[in-house]
């Protein structure tokens, strides 16, 4: 009798052990920060312009800084070049009820606006994505970045 119980025990724990469902394991999603001025400080790279990775040998760093709203940009996408075209300027940040965040800025020597306005459709600790605000096929993800190694 007592062979019986261990039996049945054993295939209980057996048929129990089966029947539950498996826990798969996922990465958590990147949690969305609140598009202010703190949280896109810091240094970016380009990494896609509309949809597409960059040229090779072409790049694009944004400097943006909290405090006084201002940014520098190195870039060699009109010059293919190792010299980097430094560009400075000021950035704004406001709110569209339907579009949400939007960020828009100017050239400082007289270079006028930005061509575009952008909605700031995603913003992580790693990650910024926008898109033109007016040409939605116009699009740039951007990757946080410790350094940018052409501001030497």
């Amino acid at each position: 009798m007592n062979r019986i119980a261990k039996i049945l025990t054993i295939a209980l724990l057996a048929f129990t052990a089966s029947s539950c469902e498996k826990v798969i394991l996922t990465e958590p999603e990147d949690v969305q920060l609140e598009v202010n001025a703190h949280n896109i400080s810091g240094q970016w790279q380009l990494l896609e312009w509309n949809g597409s990775g960059l040229a090779e040998g072409t790049y694009m760093y944004l400097d943006i800084v909290r405090n006084d709203k201002t940014y520098t940009m190195y870039q060699n996408m009109d010059s293919f070049t190792n010299v980097p075209h430094i560009v400075t300027g000021s950035y704004f940040l406001y709110t569209d009820v339907e579009l949400g965040a939007l960020i828009r800025g100017n050239y400082d020597h007289d270079g006028g606006d930005w061509a575009h306005r952008y909605v700031i459709e995603s913003l992580t600790e790693t990650e910024m994505f926008w898109v033109a605000k007016d040409d939605p096929s116009f699009s740039q993800l951007f990757i946080r970045v410790d350094s940018i190694p052409v501001a030497e």
